[in-house]
């Protein structure tokens, strides 16, 4: 049994779980950014003083067995219209809420879902802080809040927070324990970085002697990773964590058709490319991504577990 670890949050650590759920032989534990303080998830923490939900939804229902994944999904991210009362709220967000106040902690919200949705794996947040997430621009502008740092025509130098945030313990433990950590997929400075600016998980990362892989994202992130590389974008984690904190990098290498390209180029998106030739990490490339009905580049989860599956046998 292989204990693998996967840190990071948003939409691209979901379809990495999605494929992730189904491996063989492995007990998996996602570690969750709850930095996010946007649309419903921003306004529940912020009336209620608790770390945010939306990422941990997320990834509840991507690890849910299959038998729940579709009907739970649609019902745990079906918003409210209007912008009142419970307008512009997602369900989940209310159901994992007044879970909190049934079991009396976040922890106890996150266990009895994973009862529900029969969860494969075990989901932990990164702290249970409430916490808010600052970028400092590279010409020196301060962004507070993680929902505002991509909407900047700028540059940043790095994310952090202003106050000591105190690591979820499990999570400490199950880094321990890994036999592989896996950072990604998901916004660079967003949903990866909020996990890694934690000194202690930071620590707890660099003593395990485990290999550490990063999954690129396919396409750049307007507000992000403008014109990034693969390799700035494992500078950018190296340079909030430690050196030599990925010793494999997993690249998309898929075909994209020229009609996608030109509407992600129209909302300043771009492959991410290898443009080195010499790396202290090794590199696998893969044909990893897939579109949805409505042409938008997703990573494939079976794609995702096919490779971690190749990587199991190599290290």
């Amino acid at each position: 049994m292989k204990n693998i670890v996967v840190i990071g949050g948003g939409t691209g650590l979901s379809s990495m779980l999605m494929g992730m759920k189904k491996l063989d032989d492995v007990d998996l534990t996602a570690i969750v950014t709850v930095a996010d303080d946007g649309g419903s998830t921003g306004r529940i923490r912020d009336i209620y003083n608790v770390p945010a939900v939306g990422d941990i939804r997320h990834v509840l229902c991507a690890m849910a067995a299959d038998e729940n994944e579709h009907l739970f999904r649609d019902m745990m991210s079906y918003r409210f219209e209007g912008s009142k009362d419970i307008g512009g709220h997602n369900l989940g967000n209310l159901i994992f809420l007044s879970l909190m106040d049934i079991t009396g902690s976040f922890m106890g919200a996150i266990q009895a879902i994973s009862r529900i949705l029969k969860v494969k794996g075990t989901i932990l947040p990164s702290t249970l802080d409430t916490v808010t997430l600052y970028a400092m621009m590279e010409d020196g502008t301060l962004v507070r809040g993680e929902n505002n740092i991509p909407t900047l025509n700028n540059s940043i130098d790095h994310v952090f927070y202003q106050k000591r945030v105190e690591p979820q313990r499990d999570a400490l433990k199950a880094i321990r324990k890994a036999d592989l950590i896996i950072y990604g997929i998901g916004s660079l400075y967003t949903s990866i970085m909020p996990n890694l600016i934690i000194p202690e998980i930071v620590d707890e990362i660099k003593r395990n002697p485990c290999q550490k892989i990063y999954f690129c994202n396919a396409m750049s992130q307007p507000g992000e990773t403008d014109d990034f590389s693969v390799e700035d974008h494992i500078r950018a984690i190296e340079k909030h964590s430690f050196k030599n904190a990925v010793d494999l990098a997993i690249v998309n290498d898929s075909y994209i058709p020229q009609n996608i390209l030109e509407a992600y180029a129209k909302q300043g998106s771009y492959p991410v490319k290898i443009k080195e030739h010499e790396h202290s990490y090794r590199i696998i490339v893969r044909k990893l991504i897939m579109f949805d009905e409505k042409g938008r580049i997703r990573h494939n989860p079976d794609a995702v577990k096919k490779v971690i599956e190749e990587v199991i046998q190599i290290i």
